[in-house]
């Protein structure tokens, strides 16, 4: 088994009921357990302006699939919740599933990146990740706790437990 943390992100058709969603569809991914969730956030989006705030939440999974079949899982889920792939990078998702960090490896493919390739910049991740793994270390031996300490709120605020 290798622990997973997965980043959860919504700003379309009831975003706290498709982060709820997604949460319960996380649970039912073939040889995973969701071991933690961060609780609900608001953020103000990235790029585009023009568009809802997002709701973002972080999980942590143990599973024994490949880094590939896990991200099929979450693009099968993203699927599910109506979500249609654009080529605009950061516009508007009714779901958006991240593979953050797989373990403590480094994977660079056409298909997937890790750690997540913005992590670092993102207060949206790096706080709630900080919330359910203070103690967790990049791979290049950044330290998530003084990474969420350092970034600027950005406006993010608190929403709720997810329970």
């Amino acid at each position: 088994m290798v622990t997973a943390y997965i980043g959860l992100g919504s700003n379309l058709e009831d975003p706290e009921q498709q982060i709820r969603n997604a949460v319960g569809a996380l649970k039912t991914i073939e040889g995973t357990v969701m071991f933690s969730i961060s609780a609900l956030y608001y953020s103000r989006p990235m790029g585009p302006q023009d568009q809802p705030d997002y709701m973002n939440a972080v999980a942590r999974l143990d599973t024994s699939l490949s880094a590939i079949a896990l991200l099929d899982a979450l693009q099968k889920i993203e699927n599910q919740a109506g979500r249609v792939r654009k080529d605009n990078r950061w516009g508007p998702r009714v779901l958006d599933l991240d593979i953050l960090l797989y373990d403590n490896n480094v994977i660079n493919s056409e298909r997937l990146v890790v750690p997540h390739y913005g992590l670092k910049e993102r207060e949206f991740v790096l706080i709630p990740l900080n919330e359910i793994a203070p103690e967790l270390c990049l791979p290049d031996g950044d330290s998530i706790e003084n990474l969420s300490k350092n970034i600027p709120s950005n406006g993010l605020k608190f929403h709720s437990k997810l329970s």
